[in-house]
Formats: structure tokens, sequence, C-alpha cells
């Protein structure tokens, strides 16, 4: 068992903002399975936008937070890292949208349900280890859930080697094959993503267990 709460002091700020962040990622996530799955809906960005810059709010609060707070056992490096990697989240799913909304008139036919399915376990997954440094969580549990995130992330590069594979053999329009590659691409960063935030707190955890 090991606390952070202690390690930080009594300040839960910490705690609210980094547990902010990492729900902001999910939020994103959960505003791209909406434009993915609902082609009779013209997509818009402002979802992604405004995830973002709550995202970067609360990335430059931590960062303020970290300077103003006297902290010894815990190093400042470890808060930014994590802050770091979960602002990252959601700022890779709005280039993805991005994307995805120039080229939506050719895509009406393609489906991302499975990398849509990785996506929100990966998040859901993220955000309960963020949750888990304030509830003081164990280990043992904080392992296995970095481990899950791990294979997710390991299933999601098999499967773009496997979409890709499929582009490449079969005939289809060049500009279709660099758009989906390049969207594919996306989607396996925002995985990245994820899987960096749970090393991160995997190695907190290690650290002050």
């Amino acid at each position: 068992m090991f606390s952070l709460q202690k390690l930080l002091g009594k300040d839960d700020k910490f705690f609210e903002l980094l547990e902010a962040s990492a729900e902001e990622g999910r939020t994103s996530v959960q505003a791209l399975k909406r434009i993915l799955t609902n082609p009779s809906v013209t997509p818009t960005l402002d979802e992604f936008v405004a995830s973002r810059r709550k995202e970067k709010q609360i990335a430059h609060e931590i960062s303020e937070l970290v300077c103003r707070t006297f902290v010894t056992t815990l190093e400042r490096e470890d808060i930014e890292a994590l802050s770091h990697a979960l602002y990252r989240i959601p700022k890779t799913v709005e280039k993805f949208a991005e994307r995805f909304i120039l080229a939506a008139p050719q895509l009406r036919d393609v489906q991302f349900t499975q990398h849509l399915g990785m996506l929100e376990e990966a998040t859901d997954i993220m955000v309960a280890m963020v949750k888990g440094l304030r509830s003081h969580s164990n280990l043992d549990r904080l392992t296995q859930q970095n481990v899950r995130l791990q294979m997710i992330e390991g299933e999601a590069d098999k499967l773009m080697l496997q979409l890709l594979r499929d582009l490449y053999a079969n005939k289809q329009d060049p500009l279709r094959v660099l758009i989906l590659k390049d969207l594919y691409e996306l989607l396996e960063k925002v995985m990245d993503r994820c899987r960096d935030a749970g090393n991160v707190i995997s190695h907190v955890v290690l650290k002050y267990s």
C-alpha cells in the first residue's frame, strides 16, 4: 500500500486535477465514438476543441500548483509527466477528428468499431488508475490494470498492421489509402498515449510502494 495523498500533503487539488485530466481523455473518445457511429450526422470539431482546451487549462493549473507546492518525497517530474501524458490523449483525438471530418464523404463505408472498443476500454482503465492514486489502491491492482492496458495497446498494433496489409493488398484509390493510413496511425497514437499514462502511474506506484 502507498499514499500519494500523504506524500503530497493534505492538498487534494493534485488528485482533482489529474482525475479531471483523465476524464477529459475519456470524454474525447466518447465524442469520437459519436461521430464515427453516426454517419448521417454532419460531424463538427466543437466537442473535441472544448475537451482539448479544458485539458490544456488543467495541465496549466497542475504546472502552476507544482511550482507553488513544496513537494518532498514525490518528485515534481512524476506529476508533470503524468499530466503531460494525459494531455496528449484529447489532443491526438482532436487531430484524428480534424482529418476524419475533412475526408468524411469518402469514408462513409469505413468501420472503426474495433478501434473504438479498444479506446473505450483503455480510457476506462486509465481513469480507474488515476483515481486509484487518490483511493490508495494497492500495487497488485494497479499492476494488473497496467498489464491490461499494455495488452490492449498490443492488440491495437496488430489490428493496424492487419488493416494496412488489407489496404496494400487490395486495389484501392491511392488517395483513399493515404487517408486511411493516416487515420489508422492516429488511432494507434491515441492508444500509445493511454499506454504512456499507464506506464507513468505504474512507475510512480512502484517508486513509492
